[in-house]
């Protein structure tokens, strides 16, 4: 089984839409082993994106993932990072799939309800900045 990180996003959250995106999850087959409601600082946000810290929109991400609640959760399924990304939908909610979650939940591409990890290594890092071995069951 593969595991993959998934957040649901401060808009997400603020709107209601965490129970509905849960229980999608477990509806398409997830196991999730791992799950934290947070409210990231700034400065923790700004650690977590930091592949994005030298793009014109970094300050306004991390701004957004520090604006409030959101949930980090580790998923774990056959081919869960490809699964989950289906799943999501496309980053910009517009250009979204009918069915995915970014179509269903998304505003547009700077609050888009959902985040997930894009291969094996980013996994393993965004894993480890929120879970430890432990917290894993």
């Amino acid at each position: 089984m593969e595991k993959t990180f998934a957040i649901i996003k401060p808009d997400a959250f603020a709107a209601g839409n965490a129970g509905k995106i849960l229980a999608r999850i477990y509806e398409e087959g997830f196991k999730v082993i791992g799950l934290k409601k947070l409210f990231l600082s700034k400065k923790e946000a700004e650690g977590f994106y930091y592949v994005h810290r030298e793009r014109p929109f970094f300050a306004e991400l991390t701004d957004f993932m520090s604006s409030g609640p959101c949930i980090v959760m580790v998923l774990e399924a056959e081919g869960a990072i490809k699964k989950w990304r289906d799943l999501m939908g496309a980053t910009d909610p517009a250009e979204a799939a009918e069915g995915t979650l970014r179509k269903e939940f998304g505003t547009f591409v700077g609050e888009n309800a959902t985040h997930g990890s894009d291969a094996p290594e980013t996994a393993t890092f965004e894993i480890s900045y929120f879970f430890s071995g432990l917290e894993l069951l």
